[in-house]
């Protein structure tokens, strides 16, 4: 029952494909979109990740010597707002490939 189901989808498919015609501004528009995917999966890998050790070690820190929370959570914004950008800079670019590549 399912491989009949799932050759009558890929049939469907293939029919669909058949009647919408590909010209180049469908590829740029594609290429664009799966760009922009790319671009944010990438570029919110790192920022995640630095801001985990950043946060991590602040915490480290403030556990060793509580005297400098005030400087060390001060210090830990800084470090999250810095390393943030990067994330906000793929954003941009995603963006960009979203609304103006057409």
């Amino acid at each position: 029952m399912d491989i009949a189901y799932a050759a009558e989808a890929g049939k469907q498919v293939a029919q669909a494909a058949q009647s919408v015609p590909i010209d180049g501004k469908v590829i740029i528009r594609a290429a664009a979109l799966l760009g922009a995917g790319i671009c944010m999966g990438c570029g919110a890998i790192g920022p995640g990740i630095g801001e985990g050790i950043v946060g991590g070690s602040a915490c480290e820190g403030i556990a060793r010597q509580p005297e400098l929370q005030g400087v060390l959570t001060r210090t830990m914004l800084i470090a999250d707002a810095i390393t943030e950008t990067t994330g906000i800079y793929a954003l941009v670019i995603s963006l960009l490939l979203i609304f103006v590549v057409s």
